[in-house]
C-alpha cells in the first residue's frame, strides 16, 4: 500500500494544527508549529483564502492525515459510518477512534499511531489473548488489548509508556499497570475524541 514518505511536519504546517504524527516531538517545544507560526511556502501574513469546498477538504485532509489512512480507504469508513444510525460525522470519527492502531496509541504502547501500526504489523498485539496483525481491525467493547510479553521489554515501549501515564487515558477506557493490559468500557463519545476537526465538513463535502 503507498505511503507518505516525506516530512510529517511539513503535513502538520499545511494543515495549522498538531497532527500528531511524530511521537513526543508532537508534545515538545522542538514541535514546527509551536516555533513557526507561518505555513510553509507563504511569507509574513499573507493568508490563503479557501473557497467552501477547500474548507470542506481541509477538514477531510486533516482527519485522514491524523489517522494515517489514505484517500480509499477513508471514503469507505465514511461509507460505513452513513449506513450506521446516528450522525454520519461522529459515526466517521468514531471508526477511526477504535481502529486497533489508535487504540495501541491511546493506551501508551507506541509515541504515535505509525508506531502503532508497525507494532500491531509486527504481531507484538493481542486482542483478547490471540494476534492481531491488522492496524483497521475495529475493537469492540470489552476487547482487551495487550502486548507480547517479550514486547512490553522493548525501549520504545517502555518510554511511550511513561508519557502515557503522564498524560492519562481516556475515560472510555481503562488501563491496567497491574497487566499492562487495556479494556475498553464504552464507545467513546464526539467530546472525548481528540481529533480536532469539524465532522459536519466533512459530511457535506462527500454528500455533494
Amino acid at each position: 500500500m503507498a505511503r507518505y514518505h516525506g516530512s510529517v511536519c511539513k503535513l502538520c504546517r499545511r494543515e495549522k494544527i498538531k497532527l500528531f504524527l511524530k511521537g513526543e516531538r508532537c508534545f515538545s517545544p522542538k514541535c514546527p508549529i509551536e516555533r513557526q507560526a507561518s505555513v510553509s511556502g507563504e511569507r509574513g501574513e499573507v493568508r490563503e483564502r479557501l473557497s467552501e469546498y477547500g474548507i470542506q477538504l481541509r477538514e477531510k485532509q486533516r482527519a485522514r492525515l491524523m489517522s494515517g489512512i489514505l484517500e480509499k480507504q477513508f471514503r469507505k469508513y465514511f461509507k460505513t459510518a452513513e449506513r450506521k444510525k446516528g450522525l454520519p460525522g461522529e459515526n466517521l470519527l468514531r471508526l477511526l477512534e477504535l481502529r486497533l492502531d489508535n487504540i495501541v496509541f491511546r493506551l501508551g504502547f507506541a509515541s504515535s499511531r505509525n508506531q502503532a501500526r508497525q507494532l500491531v504489523r509486527h504481531r507484538h498485539v493481542r486482542v483478547n489473548g490471540r494476534c492481531v496483525n491488522i492496524p483497521s481491525y475495529q475493537v469492540k467493547i470489552g476487547d482487551r488489548i495487550s502486548l507480547d510479553e517479550k514486547s512490553k521489554q522493548l525501549e520504545i515501549v517502555k518510554a511511550a509508556q511513561e508519557k502515557a501515564k503522564e498524560r492519562g487515558f481516556p475515560a472510555w477506557m481503562e488501563f491496567d499497570p497491574s497487566t499492562n493490559a487495556g479494556r475498553i468500557l464504552e464507545l467513546p463519545k464526539r467530546e472525548e475524541i481528540s481529533i480536532p476537526v469539524q465532522e459536519q465538513l466533512i459530511v457535506e463535502l462527500y454528500s455533494k
